[in-house]
């Protein structure tokens, strides 16, 4: 019984994952052809990423094992465990922002300074 927990977890945990690389992956393609100036690049960059995104919260989700006990929730025992798996998603969400903010040119917008009051 916990066998099934535990593989329940990882594919709701894979299901999560693929989801939200399915979501960033645009978006995520557009920046990086901006940053990295090819589109091969950014193909690299974006698989690379992709994966990452998909492996870390595995990771997270295979650190927590359900305990079958009499009495044990089912439902309470794969939420444990996609807790773990939506942290490790969270993470490499985050590191992954931190890491492209980084790269980011900063440029000032022109025409959105408000003209100053006559005295």
């Amino acid at each position: 019984m916990s066998s099934i927990m535990f593989l329940a977890g990882l594919v709701a945990t894979m299901i999560t994952a693929l989801a939200i690389v399915a979501y960033l992956r645009a978006p995520l393609y557009s920046i990086l052809v901006e940053l990295s100036g090819t589109r091969e690049r950014a193909g690299f960059w974006v698989a690379f990423s992709n994966v990452t995104l998909a492996l870390l919260p595995l990771i997270f989700a295979m650190q927590y094992t359900p305990e079958a006990k009499p009495g044990t929730s089912v439902v309470l025992e794969v939420a444990a465990q996609l807790k773990w798996a939506l942290a490790g998603l969270l993470s490499a969400v985050v590191f992954l922002g931190w890491v492209l903010s980084r790269f980011i040119r900063r440029q000032v917008v022109q025409g959105t300074a408000q003209p100053k009051a006559a005295a």
